[in-house]
């Protein structure tokens, strides 16, 4: 489900309202220059590396304030506010951030980075390969999920953020929030993972597959190397296709669109579309390959595929023995790609090494997209963890006393 396509923007968050962040800029930050670097997981070396990043909110003083978005699979570091006036749509996440929302940036300094395989801004499959002066294609070395983290924490300390205060993200910014937790626990005060899991499952896994077949198997993909000449775009829309139907519910396709024909009084016999749904779904496809890389698809997924948080460090518990961050988690009743059950594994050894945290499962009918849905249980619950958290972080620092 695209925010773009069903959720009106209230007059309160349109450009200038007093709900919005009104405009943002991308800023771009370039490290790992050769010969320094950074080491992949996969064991190959990528650098140099740019993240494109936003930012909106101003840092408290005391550097305290910090939430760190972390996007899904297509989206990107414009989470709120809009680049122009003249801009349609705000940011993808824009219901939930900006004054008086649920992550209030009159309290709040948010920031929000590209991540490292993906196709805007930051350094992806179709950047530069600096050895060749071509695009990376297939050359681009495989990135997962701790390497996206791990980017993310140079971020982090370039803007001299000494910790988050909180993190969050749904699906596979979900991926990245356990990450972030586990690999780096004093550096995350509360973590809000949505609509995720500890590990890909098998389903997912054959999901992502068979989009990547669809893109492999377009005459235009040529190996990857498609970047001067045309790109596969009939590949690329089927595997969004493939993918949209996962991010809805049985309930939602009922409703929406149920078997209703579109601009036909009967069926026409022929493989021309005659369903209200299958327009639909060729909308999403058309209007994705308009804004995103095929290969970036290719990599991204992969990376998911790979994510196992327990994978090399023992049981669930026992990832979780070192973190320190508390926890709102948070999952959506009608989601079948990360049903509820797989959110409370993750409760369920948060808790076994006492780690404060608290559940719910979001009632919604619209399926594993919710979170980028007006819901104001969800926005309450959000506001209400991240207050209080921040109340925490404050006290603990007064009571500290300041640094001799």
């Amino acid at each position: 489900m695209s925010i773009d396509d069903v959720v009106p923007i209230s007059q309160g968050s349109r450009f200038g309202g007093p709900n919005s962040v009104g405009l943002v800029q991308t800023q771009f930050l370039t490290f790992a220059q050769p010969p320094g670097e950074l080491e992949l997981e996969c064991g190959q070396k990528l650098g140099p590396i740019t993240l494109a990043y936003e930012t909106c909110g101003t840092l408290s003083p005391q550097r305290d304030n910090a939430v760190l978005i972390l996007h899904a699979l297509s989206g990107d570091a414009h989470v709120a506010g809009y680049h122009t006036p003249g801009d349609r749509k705000p940011g993808w996440w824009d219901l939930f951030i900006g004054p008086g929302k649920a992550i209030d940036t009159t309290k709040y300094f948010v920031v929000c980075a590209n991540i490292i395989g993906g196709c805007k801004g930051s350094t992806g499959p179709s950047s530069v390969n600096p050895a060749t002066g071509r695009p990376f294609g297939l050359g681009f070395p495989m990135v997962t999920i701790s390497d996206m983290v791990r980017t993310q924490k140079v971020l982090m300390d370039r803007l001299d953020i000494p910790r988050w205060l909180s993190m969050t993200g749904g699906s596979m910014g979900g991926f990245q929030v356990l990450e972030w937790v586990v690999r780096y626990p004093d550096r995350v005060a509360s973590a809000i993972p949505i609509a995720t899991a500890a590990r890909l499952s098998a389903q997912g896994i054959a999901f992502n597959e068979v989009g990547r077949q669809a893109i492999m198997a377009d005459p235009n993909w040529r190996g990857g190397g498609y970047y001067e000449g045309d790109a596969p775009r009939a590949g690329l829309a089927i595997a969004r296709m493939i993918g949209h139907i996962t991010y809805l519910s049985d309930e939602q396709m009922h409703a929406k669109f149920g078997r209703r024909l579109r601009d036909r009084a009967g069926f026409g016999y022929d493989f021309k579309t005659e369903f209200e749904v299958e327009s639909y779904l060729k909308y999403q496809g058309d209007s994705f390959v308009r804004r995103f890389d095929a290969n970036s698809y290719l990599y991204i997924t992969k990376s998911m595929d790979y994510f196992d948080l327990a994978a090399g460090r023992g049981s669930l518990v026992e990832v979780f023995e070192g973190v320190r961050a508390e926890f709102l988690v948070l999952s959506i009743s009608s989601d079948w790609l990360f049903p509820t059950y797989q959110s409370k594994e993750i409760v369920k050894a948060l808790k076994a090494n006492g780690i404060p945290t608290t559940f719910l499962e979001l009632q919604s009918p619209y399926g594993h997209d919710s979170f980028f849905l007006p819901n104001e249980q969800m926005s309450a619950m959000i506001a209400g963890f991240l207050e209080n958290v921040q109340r925490r972080v404050r006290e603990a620092a007064a009571a500290e006393g300041p640094e001799p």
